[in-house]
């Protein structure tokens, strides 16, 4: 079991005692801090579940905080590029995503330590409870609904999974398609959309389909897995490299303190994580790994 926690290391962001002065520094030119949500939900649940982070952030920075979410993933990673974000919650993949257009412009900070103390988290296949299917050689030449092209649960990881098992997606399905989010492909499966679809999972009590119960979405028992990756490192909590290092250390000590000084706005943000532990560019290679080799496939098909 792992030690309840009564310090968080910070990462290397320079995060130094400074004089008063600098410390306000950043805010003559920041008057709005922005953080960007991937659309692993519907907009209404994630914009509710960061009211309370909203306000302490707010508090803690003594600037307006405001929480946004993407259309898509590429969606907070274009806000970031573009000045239209400071920070973000990115999917591993779509930091990938980030890193490839920004470079070390970008960089993650911290990820969760999930609920039963993980720092990882799992793609998994479900189908509908009574459905016919109970193994993946089943699903030949039905249709498989992904999530969003830059999630990596959603899309990236298990299609570089199961084409090492022999079923490359684009020609064991007969059909593949994208339904927006997880909860939303989730939905699919249920309404028969699609035969099967890939989501994140981290265990039993905290995964997609299970929020969709609590949250009154659907009724329980309605999905059932039938395939599970390998492990995934949790995303990441992102911050832009090029603002002023006075911002990012005032940011990085805030969410370091998070979960101690505010607990239910961190329980909610985090769907129940034990806390945040930090996170580093290194953490994610073998991600970014998969995402060039999935990438190199598309040119060869396109050429």
């Amino acid at each position: 079991m792992i030690a309840r926690r009564t310090a968080l290391a910070l990462p290397a962001l320079g995060l130094l005692p400074r004089p008063a002065a600098a410390q306000a520094d950043w805010r003559a030119t920041l008057r709005e801090v922005r953080f960007g949500m991937i659309s692993v939900e519907n907009e209404r649940d994630a914009i509710a579940r960061l009211q309370g982070v909203q306000a302490y952030m707010a508090r803690e920075l003594g600037v307006p905080f405001r929480v946004f979410r993407g259309s898509d993933y590429a969606a907070v990673v274009e806000a970031m590029r573009s000045g239209h974000a400071e920070l973000a919650y990115l999917g591993p993949a779509s930091y990938g995503l980030a890193r490839r257009v920004m470079g070390d412009r970008v960089a993650p900070i911290f990820r969760y330590l999930d609920n039963e103390g993980m720092e990882g988290y799992h793609s998994v296949m479900v189908v509908k409870a009574d459905s016919p299917f109970r193994r993946l050689e089943d699903l030949r030449g039905r249709s498989l609904g992904f999530s969003d092209p830059n999630s990596t649960s959603g899309f990236q990881v298990p299609g570089w999974f199961l084409r090492r098992q022999g079923m490359d997606p684009a020609t064991f399905f007969a059909r593949t398609g994208f339904a927006g989010s997880h909860e939303q492909n989730v939905m699919a499966v249920i309404n028969g959309t699609f035969d099967a679809a890939v989501v994140a999972y981290s265990n039993e009590r905290r995964n997609t389909f299970q929020r969709m119960v609590e949250k009154g979405m659907i009724p329980e028992g309605q999905v059932r897995v039938i395939w599970t990756s390998p492990l995934i490192p949790n995303s990441p909590i992102v911050l832009r490299m090029d603002l002023p290092e006075a911002f990012r250390r005032d940011v990085t000590a805030a969410l370091a303190a998070l979960p101690e000084r505010d607990a239910p706005a961190f329980r909610d943000m985090s769907s129940n994580a034990r806390g945040l532990v930090p996170a580093k560019h290194e953490d994610y290679l073998d991600i970014m790994a998969i995402l060039e080799e999935n990438a190199a496939r598309r040119r060869e098909r396109r050429s």
